[in-house]
């Protein structure tokens, strides 16, 4: 049971921007569609909300899996970027957007990424999954088995390229969740993500994210359009160090796909700002150790922790440790010795373990036997 509350007021680092008297948050901005998420891609807070768990087709936003996939196999090793891949006659045959690949020529990996991300080309997803599993089936179960390793409840694939599908949807807040692990996981890799055009075989073709022309802060994400799924989009910017996702699914037009997810985006940035707390790994408190081999061990964040919070309220922010009061030998490292608690204005907001920063043994017989008797007399 948790008997020791180390509790101390987080130091400021800039002045609020607004004024710290209670201003009321407006609702979030309420349009047609068939779902709509807001989240903070840092700390994980919503910031709007509709339908967000409902099953739909994602039509090619599901190509945000598909290269999460293949920048899984890039970092593995399992491939390489200038990789030159076989086109087959399936891949070239695809309907739908096309980069416009030839059937017997070969084209590298790093080619084909783009095609997919900026082209949205379905005879590119194809041809990389192919490439990468040896047929699109298979590299459906690979994309099935990194929902799952991610924690997406809602999605679940048939094909790489998102085209309709019995058994083939995602939610909006899976896809939320999906693209800000695709951000933090390679975030090298996603730079593709902001080009706005690419030219192959001759033909140029510009990103379908009007977002990237519009708004500078707007880095990502990914368009999709069927006839059954509408228009929808996953989007993400940056301002001010806060990066912001938004998805829009089942609009009824490539004009309001942009327009929804750019007011769900201006209306985060007005009303919330985002802090980093704690960095994961630093050194927070170095509380008593029982029974070891040395009596305090360095504590610190499992994560790096953020908090989404209104804007001006900084200085009502505080955080508090709360320890065991008898941390045991042995411990391992990384094992969770306590929790750090952020609140606001009273409200608990966010809650993150602390975990042991060091391993530390059990001690020796003399070290146990005084620390039994320390321990009766406490």
């Amino acid at each position: 049971m948790i008997r020791r509350y180390l509790i101390f007021t987080l130091v400021l680092f800039w002045p609020a921007i607004l004024s710290a008297a209670h201003r009321p948050i407006p609702a979030p901005p309420a349009f047609s569609a068939s779902s709509y998420i807001l989240q903070d891609a840092n700390s994980g807070r919503v910031l709007a909300e509709n339908n967000a768990d409902e099953r739909l087709e994602p039509a090619s936003i599901t190509k945000l899996m598909t290269t999460y996939v293949v920048y899984k196999a890039l970092a593995d090793g399992h491939i390489d970027i200038d990789d030159q891949v076989l086109v087959s006659e399936k891949a070239w045959r695809m309907e739908g957007s096309r980069m416009f690949i030839e059937v017997g020529k070969r084209v590298s990996v790093d080619d084909l990424i783009k095609g997919v991300v900026i082209q949205s080309g379905n005879d590119a997803s194809v041809a990389l999954a192919e490439h990468i599993a040896g047929s699109e089936s298979a590299f459906a179960d690979m994309m099935n088995a990194e929902a799952r390793a991610l924690g997406l409840k809602n999605s679940h694939f048939t094909n790489a390229t998102g085209l309709p599908g019995a058994d083939h949807y995602m939610s909006a807040r899976d896809i939320a969740t999906l693209s800000a692990a695709l951000i933090r996981d390679f975030p090298e890799d996603y730079a593709v993500y902001s080009e706005k055009d690419f030219d192959f075989n001759g033909i140029t073709q510009h990103n379908r994210n009007k977002l990237l022309w519009s708004d500078e802060a707007v880095d990502g994400l990914k368009t999709g359009h069927t006839n059954s799924a509408g228009y929808c989009l996953a989007a993400s910017a940056v301002h001010d160090r806060m990066r912001l996702i938004s998805v829009v699914m089942g609009t009824d037009s490539a004009r309001a796909r942009a327009t929804h997810s750019q007011a769900l985006l201006s209306y985060g940035f007005r009303f919330y700002e985002t802090h980093r707390i704690y960095e994961v790994g630093e050194e927070l408190a170095l509380p008593r150790v029982w029974k070891g081999e040395q009596e305090n061990v360095p504590v610190g964040p499992e994560e790096t922790l953020y908090v989404t919070i209104p804007r001006g309220q900084y200085d009502n922010l505080k955080a508090r440790m709360e320890l065991g009061a008898q941390v045991m030998a042995p411990l391992g490292l990384g094992q969770p010795v306590g929790e750090a608690v952020v609140s606001l204005e009273g409200e608990e907001i966010e809650r993150q373990p602390l975990v042991a920063l060091q391993p530390v043994p059990e001690g020796g017989l003399w070290r146990q036997a005084v620390d039994t008797v320390l321990l009766w007399l406490e």
